[in-house]
């Protein structure tokens, strides 16, 4: 079952508990452990309160270097901790509008599926430290992108798959920014309105990419968590015992 989504705080659309969901032994996923989030850069003061109450300690930030310059923050009581992963498919998309190219959304549908398959394939040791960083620091923490959508998303999925959550479960909770995010046209730039509403919502088909990449060329989630992300099998038994509860 999936949990009611709360909008916790004023100044950010897609921020939530990644808590909640029962796992595939029935153990459930701690709730007030870590968060997701879209950026962290309009908060209000009765936010940071809240983040205060919560007691988050470190935010995870998968943003690019231009991405955080635009839009930086320092919240107190707060460490932020840079998780860079650059915004690929944004680059391929500029090249293309560059070369006099409108891609049509199909097109663009599969940039999206080919930025999930580079977060598998590419992105691996990133993924693992945040992973790593969540065992290291077992106090709240939230992780972060710009929109909380693609990075995020694939952050809080493989997350959920470590503790072993179903992946019909983890699309559901995947497909809640649809519902959480609000699009700001300041973040976005310009584009085809066509182009833009796929680059800013999430579909099934994106985080299918990433789970056929992962299973394809790296024999399953279980090998490509002892693997490319490079959690050992003590690690993953720990990081379990961390979030997982009776």
């Amino acid at each position: 079952m999936t949990p009611v989504p709360i909008a916790l705080l004023q100044g950010a659309s897609n921020f939530r508990d990644v808590g909640g969901y029962s796992n595939a032994d029935g153990r459930r996923v701690r709730r007030g452990q870590v968060f997701r989030s879209d950026h962290l850069a309009g908060l209000t003061h009765e936010d940071l309160v809240r983040l205060q109450a919560l007691g988050i300690a470190h935010s995870l930030d998968f943003r690019g270097a231009a991405e955080y310059t635009a839009t930086p923050y320092a919240i107190p009581g707060v460490q932020r901790v840079a998780l860079t992963i650059e915004p690929t498919v944004i680059a391929r998309m500029q090249a293309l509008v560059a070369q006099g190219v409108v891609p049509t959304t199909e097109e663009t549908v599969d940039l999206m599926r080919e930025t999930y398959r580079d977060f598998v394939n590419h992105n691996a040791a990133t993924f693992g430290r945040f992973l790593k960083h969540l065992l290291e620091q077992p106090t709240p923490q939230v992780f972060h992108c710009t929109a909380g959508k693609d990075r995020t998303g694939f952050a809080a999925a493989l997350l959920l798959s470590a503790l072993d959550v179903d992946r019909a479960t983890i699309e559901r909770d995947y497909l809640l920014t649809n519902q959480l995010y609000k699009r700001d046209a300041r973040l976005e730039g310009q584009g085809h309105p066509h182009v833009m509403k796929v680059l800013w919502q999430v579909q099934p088909e994106f985080l299918h990419a990433a789970f056929e990449a992962v299973d394809a060329q790296h024999g399953g989630m279980r090998d490509y968590l002892h693997g490319a992300i490079g959690l050992s099998p003590q690690e993953l038994a720990e990081l379990q015992g961390l979030l997982l509860e009776d």
